[in-house]
């Protein structure tokens, strides 16, 4: 099973808001995932990004691969750097 972190849209038309998951990389966007990590909100000022830094380390250890924005956010919340 290819397993990754990447964003889930939620919220409104126009009023984006996501949660960062772990799912299988077959399923669709807003689908059935494994495990909710954090959130990011783009709409606040300055942006809001929230991660349990502790359960993406142990995702990241077993091999699980990021997609790109993902791996943007991380390393500005500091999740990467620690």
């Amino acid at each position: 099973m290819a397993t990754k972190i990447r964003l889930r849209r939620m919220g409104a038309k126009k009023a984006p808001f996501y949660r960062i998951i772990v799912a299988d990389s077959r399923s669709p966007r807003d689908g059935r995932f494994i495990e909710e990590i954090g959130y990011y909100d783009p709409t606040t000022t300055p942006t809001t990004v929230q991660v349990d830094s502790e359960k993406a380390a142990a995702w990241l250890r077993q091999g699980v691969q990021m997609s790109d924005t993902v791996r943007r956010l991380f390393e500005q919340a500091g999740v990467l750097n620690g």
